[in-house]
C-alpha cells in the first residue's frame, strides 16, 4: 500500500484522539478508508467494522503525513514542526473511537467500488 498507519494518539480522549499515517508513495488519499474493528478470540482482526472514514480525493506525495481526528473540524493542509507536509482530516464523530484495549485501526486501499441506491418501492 502507498499509505501506512504510523500510530494512534490520545486513545479515549475525544478532543485529542487521532490516527497518524505516512504517505510512502505518491497517490490519491481518496482511495483509502480507515476503520476501527476488534480482535477475535484467537487474536486476529475481526470483520466487525464499527466506524468507517473514507478519505476525500486529494493528491498526496511521498513523505506527506496525514492525521485523521475523531472530532469534527475543518480539513486543512499545513506543515509539521519538522517541515513535513501534514494533511488534517476530521471524522466528525461525537465520541472517542479508540477507547478500548481491544480496538484495532484498519487501513484499506479501495481500488474500485459499486454503489446502489436502496429505496423503498
Amino acid at each position: 500500500m502507498k499509505v501506512k498507519i504510523v500510530s494512534v494518539h490520545g486513545q479515549g480522549d475525544y478532543e485529542r484522539e487521532f490516527v497518524l499515517l505516512r504517505v510512502v508513495e505518491d497517490c490519491d488519499i481518496g482511495r483509502y478508508q480507515l476503520s476501527d474493528s476488534t480482535y477475535t478470540a484467537n487474536g486476529k482482526v475481526s470483520n466487525k467494522v464499527r466506524h468507517v472514514y473514507w478519505f476525500p480525493d486529494k493528491d498526496v506525495v511521498e513523505g506527506d503525513m496525514i492525521s485523521l481526528w475523531t472530532k469534527p473540524g475543518k480539513d486543512e493542509s499545513t506543515r509539521m514542526d519538522s517541515g513535513a507536509p501534514l494533511h488534517r482530516f476530521y471524522w466528525g464523530l461525537r465520541t472517542a473511537v479508540w477507547n478500548d484495549d481491544g480496538d484495532v485501526a484498519v487501513l484499506q486501499h479501495v481500488a474500485s467500488w459499486q454503489f446502489f441506491a436502496a429505496k423503498n418501492a
